[in-house]
């Protein structure tokens, strides 16, 4: 199993838990944007740049991860992809995406976006807080626990 991290929007703190993990479980993470990203040095974590361009990290991801990867993002189009290819995906604030919630999840996506495109303020996400962190940490300490024991 490998961890990729859709890392353009990804907050700071979210991949320093990730880094974290990553070191102390020795599982394989690789962060994907269209820009350069530092990494701490180390065996089990890297970067790749891809070109700019709509999507382009989110069909490098797809095109490369494996049936049980785990994908951190909040691209919920990216997260019905990663399912379908028989992977995992989990919502920086800490929400796993599942085939249970992702139809969901879509839906309101696409009402939003329409609403936004006909004018409406319907304003962002809240800032991600302490709370939020939190809820990240013990979801993905689950998910790792769960799947390393499989």
């Amino acid at each position: 199993m490998q961890i990729w991290i859709d890392a353009d929007a990804c907050p700071v703190v979210v991949k320093e838990i990730i880094f974290r993990a990553a070191e102390r479980l020795e599982i394989h993470t690789v962060l994907v944007a269209n820009r350069m990203l530092r990494t701490p040095p180390s065996r089990f974590i890297r970067a790749i740049q891809v070109p700019s361009g709509f999507d382009v990290a989110d069909a490098h991801i797809v095109d490369q991860l494996a049936a049980g990867d785990l994908v951190i993002t909040a691209d919920i189009p990216l997260a019905s992809a990663v399912l379908e290819r028989q992977a995992h995906a989990l919502n920086p604030r800490g929400e796993m995406y599942t085939a249970a919630n992702i139809a969901e999840r879509l839906s309101m996506r696409n009402f939003l976006e329409e609403l936004r495109s006909s004018g409406v303020q319907t304003g962002g996400p809240n800032a991600f807080s302490q709370a939020d962190r939190q809820a990240f940490g013990g979801a993905l300490d689950r998910f790792l626990a769960k799947a390393l024991r499989a």
